[in-house]
């Protein structure tokens, strides 16, 4: 009898971590066997997620510095490795871990915040999280 390896996930966001939220409600309803860290980028992110169903949370550049260690695939808007972007929220130290991490990452072209990512049509939010959990779904069924 095999088991599959359980992912461990993390999930970046700022703001009011809406998008995380909506996220890790998607991956939980959609994909069994993952364990997802949330990393708000302010307290109030953070506690959103929670309410999404992340397994574990914590708020602030360390955390995320730590997290990106130990993460087999990073998930958040695309300015989670841009400095200074998401409003300031984005230390340099963070998007340089989460741009170096090993871990695999999936980015969200969010056009907001002064990012404008060129010949990506502007998606609504729910369409942006669909294609993004089936991309994480594709990855997680080719282990």
């Amino acid at each position: 009898m095999s088991t599959k390896i359980m992912k461990s996930i993390l999930v970046v966001d700022g703001q009011g971590g809406k998008l995380g939220k909506q996220l890790i409600e998607s991956i939980k309803a959609r994909i069994k066997n993952v364990e997802i860290t949330a990393i708000g980028t302010n307290g109030i992110a953070t506690s959103t997620m929670l309410k999404g169903g992340a397994d574990y949370a914590a708020t602030g550049e360390n955390p995320v510095i730590v997290a990106c260690r130990k993460a087999d695939i990073i998930i958040g808007p695309i300015g989670i490795v841009i400095a200074d972007s998401l409003m300031g929220e984005i230390t340099p130290k963070m998007a340089t871990a989460i741009s170096q991490s090993n871990a695999l990452r999936i980015l969200i072209p969010v056009n907001k915040c002064d990012n404008i990512i060129a010949g990506v049509p502007d998606l609504s939010i729910s369409a942006l999280i669909d294609d993004t959990i089936n991309k994480l779904t594709g990855l997680l069924s080719s282990d």
